[in-house]
């Protein structure tokens, strides 16, 4: 009733969310909601507005939770749930440094982004954008026995840079298609690698010899970059790079001289850097590159999860319990 009205605590949310949150938020009844009501991010004036008192935060991966930011919150705050498996967007030093506990949805976004990352893989490999451009544009005429040939994945070299979740549920969904070998870099051997005969190598060894490179590391400052010219240059000029992590692992500049001069057979993207990538983009002049919008997780039934998912561990953090997907800071 009445009474406990000043008690709520605030919590600002920076963006429309899949309903499947927002019936648990209400339903909870210990916060009052202020929501940037829009499909487009919140502007950073509006951000730093509308995070004033609040004690819980709801962001999305496109908002750089930073130390303004968080002197903008001011001393209530004590928890950020962020609706991505990624955390670079927020300053974890600043937020550990303030002891704010930190959600995210790791878990639950793996199969959809796995999956996404097979579809990518193979219509970039099989070309079919290209084709389909073929068909609607008139290029299609007779059968010929080398037009629109691409690499099949039977009986080749497959690298994963960064064998984690998302890297191991990828694996394990390209092995019935007859891989031969499969690679895996990272800072350590993982015990479950054994499930998809991953052999540990050097990401020297595994550029050379891979016919398919997929990455599916998370962006830190040792990945920052880290697929640039001398990268592009160890690759065989079959091979079919893929990106599903975070764009900045990429060096576009690089990426787009490798595949134009022919170093690289072809690359496909989920993640770009900026993101939307601008319309006059170079990459985008390319055939052999398959650009996605950041789709790795849109099935419907995953951005729900992922919804009701970023508000519990939003409520926990509120209450000081649990919190299902807590970041170990």
């Amino acid at each position: 009733g009445m009474q406990s009205a000043g008690k709520l605590m605030k919590v600002f949310i920076t963006r429309r969310i899949p309903q499947e949150g927002l019936k648990i938020l209400s339903a909870a009844g210990v916060c009052e909601v202020s929501q940037w009501d829009s499909d487009e991010p919140v502007s950073r004036a509006d951000l730093l507005k509308g995070i004033q008192g609040a004690h819980g935060l709801l962001c999305l991966l496109s908002d750089k939770i930073d130390a303004e930011v968080l002197e903008a919150a001011g001393p209530n705050l004590k928890v950020i749930s962020t609706l991505s498996v990624g955390f670079d967007h927020l300053a974890i030093d600043e937020i550990k440094k303030r002891g704010i506990r930190v959600g995210y949805t790791p878990d639950v976004l793996t199969d959809a982004t796995a999956e996404l990352t097979v579809a990518l893989l193979l219509a970039t490999a099989r070309r079919l954008p290209e084709g389909v451009e073929e068909v609607k544009n008139g290029g299609w005429s007779s059968w010929k026995p080398l037009w629109l040939c691409g690499y099949g994945l039977s009986g080749s070299t497959v690298g994963v840079i960064g064998l984690g979740r998302i890297g191991m549920a990828i694996a394990q969904r390209l092995m019935p298609f007859g891989v031969k070998r499969l690679l895996y870099s990272g800072r350590t051997a993982k015990p479950h690698a054994a499930e998809v005969n991953g052999e540990f190598v050097p990401l020297d060894t595994l550029v050379s010899e891979s016919d398919f490179i997929v990455v599916s590391c998370s962006l830190t400052p040792e990945t920052q970059g880290m697929c640039d010219k001398s990268f592009f240059s160890k690759m065989k000029p079959t091979a079919v790079f893929i990106n599903t992590s975070r764009g900045a692992v990429v060096n576009q500049e690089h990426l787009y001289e490798a595949l134009s001069s022919g170093q690289i057979a072809a690359a496909g993207l989920d993640v770009t850097t900026p993101e939307p990538l601008p319309t006059n983009h170079q990459l985008l002049t390319l055939k052999n590159c398959v650009v996605l919008p950041h789709i790795g997780s849109a099935t419907y039934s995953t951005r729900g999860v992922m919804s009701a998912l970023a508000v519990q561990n939003l409520l926990g953090g509120l209450q000081g319990t649990d919190m299902p997907s807590e970041l170990t800071l």
